[in-house]
């Protein structure tokens, strides 16, 4: 039985943990915590959020709480900005507690990229050597002896789990760079609110072409190959389509390509391919799969993807690697 901390348990991540940790029979207490200038402060989680009103009557503390010594605690979530969390993760991991980090604070390896992409100068470089990639298709025998699990970001889960198989099988032909088209929803921007954010003002509209920060990380995680990432943002309220246009080495058919990605994903639960169907977003909406389906023609592949970006792309993640992390069915408490 173990004591969870929640940091940033108001947002949307947040309470998406909340909920799933609270049917999980392994948890024993979960704490939850916010920023100090917080005006959530004293309130309970099911008053930010009505729909865990009757479920989850938790109330919020203050980060300092946990910060300034050492507590009842096993594990930490951090469903933080990067900048809170790459402050925060030292505190933790000092404290010996497992770390679960949603941010981009300790994704990437390589401590050049974070200056360019996220505007700090990384100097915890024995932390980013400690952190394991929180992707549990590809990496739970890492995941099952981390202190520190950084997980993938929204979009990335989506383009790597999508493109990863085909790449193992060298298949592509990278004389033609692979191109993703990606439409998120705009809760992957938080729950702060932007006037750009806004619906009423949200437009399908591409952003942060060659610069959006799931670049580099998608680079590392994918061999070093080049892909051209073109995130866009749609005008509604959660989820993920993706499509991946590849060049293929040779003419092949679709069931030459449905036994690749059988071969990856055929026992990966949380992966669902689609053989006869184009995935959807509506297909996926508060449900921790991602959905892959194909269309080839000749040397053109398309894979298209979509999952939801608060579950998938973040907490039902979490949970998942968290269930690896202690040797627990990977899939409890997530359906």
């Amino acid at each position: 039985m173990l004591n969870i901390l929640i940091v940033g348990a108001s947002g949307y991540s947040g309470v998406e943990l909340v909920t799933y940790f609270n049917k999980h029979k392994y948890i024993k207490n979960i704490f939850l915590a916010v920023s100090n200038d917080s005006k959530d402060i004293g309130k309970s989680i099911s008053e930010i959020h009505p729909k865990l009103k009757g479920i989850v009557n938790i109330f919020l503390e203050s980060i300092d709480k946990f910060t300034n010594q050492k507590n009842d605690i096993d594990v930490v979530f951090l469903a933080t900005d990067h900048i809170v969390s790459y402050n925060l993760v030292p505190i933790f991991i000092s404290f010996e507690y497992i770390v679960f980090d949603l941010s981009g604070a300790y994704r990437i390896k390589n401590s050049d990229y974070y200056e360019k992409y996220y505007g700090f100068l990384h100097k915890n470089k024995d932390l980013l050597n400690l952190s394991v990639y929180g992707l549990p298709e590809w990496n739970s025998k890492k995941i099952k002896n981390a202190q520190l699990i950084s997980l993938p970001g929204c979009y990335a889960t989506c383009i790597e789990l999508s493109i990863k198989p085909i790449i193992e099988k060298k298949i592509i032909d990278f004389t033609f760079i692979p191109v993703v088209n990606a439409i998120s929803g705009v809760s992957g921007a938080g729950r702060n609110p932007k006037f750009s954010n806004s619906f009423c003002e949200v437009s399908l509209q591409p952003y942060n072409i060659f610069t959006h920060r799931h670049n580099p990380e998608i680079f590392e995680q994918i061999g070093g190959f080049p892909i051209i990432f073109i995130p866009c943002l749609g005008n509604f309220s959660r989820g993920i389509l993706a499509t991946i246009t590849c060049r293929l080495k040779k003419n092949m058919d679709i069931l030459e390509i449905e036994e690749i990605f059988s071969y990856f994903y055929g026992n990966k639960f949380f992966v669902r391919l689609h053989k006869n169907n184009i995935p959807s977003i509506s297909a996926i909406i508060e449900k921790p799969f991602v959905d892959i389906g194909f269309k080839i023609q000749g040397r053109n592949l398309v894979i298209i993807a979509a999952e939801d970006n608060l579950l998938k792309g973040a907490a039902s993640q979490a949970v998942q690697c968290f269930n690896i992390r202690f040797g627990i069915l990977e899939t409890h408490s997530l359906l």
